[in-house]
C-alpha cells in the first residue's frame, strides 16, 4: 500500500485528504507544520509527500530541502502561492510538482497517479515513449519515421521523456544540458522546444505532450 505523508496547517484539508486517499487505499499520515513533517518522515518513510508551503514554523521550500538531504521521495506541493517564483523555488529545492490552492481533489489524485507511476518504473527501466505519431526509443536513441535529432535535442527530450508527468523547471533543464552558465538562457529552451514540437507533435502549435508551463518550465505529458 501506498503511504502519503499529507503536511497542511489547515485542519479542513487534512480532513479532507485523510477521507478521499484512504478511500482510495492509501495509507495516509499528517502533519500540521515542518518539523512534525521531518520528524514523521524520519519514522515512518513515506512513498510520497503532499507539502504546503506556508506553514506556521518554516517554510515548505525549507522542508523539501530537509527531506532531499537524505531521501528522494517525491513531493508535491500544495499551496495557495500562485505566483510563478515561488513555484520555481519549490521546483528547484527539489519538489516533482506543485498543485495551486483552490484544487480540485481530481486533479491531485492524478498527479499522485503520475508521480507514483513513475516512481515505480525501476532506474534503468525505461519503456519507450511515444509523442504524437513517433516511438521514441530512449536507449536506442532512435525514433520511428527516420526522424533525427541533434545531440542538445536528444539530452532535453531524454530528461523530460524519463520524468512522464513531472514539471522540470527551466533552471534544472538548463544547468543539466546546457551547464550552470547558462542558467538564465530560457532562450536557448524556447527555441529547441519549438524545433522538438516540430519534429514529433502533431500540431506543433497546439503540443499535447511537450507541455509548456508558462514562468515555470516544461513538462512531457504521456
Amino acid at each position: 500500500m501506498t503511504r502519503i505523508l499529507v503536511v497542511d496547517d489547515e485542519p479542513q484539508i487534512l480532513r479532507a485528504l485523510r477521507i478521499n486517499l484512504a478511500a482510495r487505499h492509501y495509507a495516509v499520515a499528517v502533519a500540521e507544520d515542518g518539523a512534525a513533517a521531518l520528524r514523521q518522515a524520519a519514522d515512518w518513510h513515506p512513498d510520497l509527500v503532499v507539502l504546503d508551503l506556508g506553514l506556521p514554523d518554516m517554510d515548505g521550500v525549507d522542508v523539501i530541502h530537509g527531506l532531499r538531504g537524505w531521501t528522494h521521495v517525491p513531493i508535491i506541493v500544495l499551496s495557495g502561492r500562485a505566483g510563478s517564483a515561488d513555484k520555481v523555488d519549490a521546483l528547484d529545492a527539489g519538489a516533482d510538482d506543485y498543485v495551486t490552492k483552490p484544487f480540485g481533489v481530481d486533479e491531485l489524485l492524478a498527479r499522485i497517479r503520475a508521480v507514483t507511476r513513475r516512481t515505480s518504473v525501476p532506474d534503468g527501466d525505461e519503456p519507450s515513449v511515444r509523442v504524437g505519431d513517433h516511438v521514441v526509443d530512449l536507449t536506442g536513441k532512435t525514433i520511428s519515421g527516420g526522424v533525427r535529432l541533434t545531440p542538445t535535442e536528444w539530452h532535453l527530450l531524454e530528461i523530460l521523456a524519463r520524468n512522464p508527468g513531472k514539471l522540470i523547471s527551466q533552471r534544472q533543464l538548463l544547468h543539466e544540458v546546457w551547464g550552470p552558465a547558462y542558467s538564465k538562457e530560457t532562450n536557448y529552451l524556447r527555441q529547441y522546444m519549438v524545433q522538438l514540437r516540430r519534429k514529433l507533435e502533431r500540431d506543433p502549435a497546439h503540443p499535447v505532450h511537450l507541455i509548456t508551463e508558462p514562468g515555470m518550465g516544461y513538462r512531457f505529458q504521456p
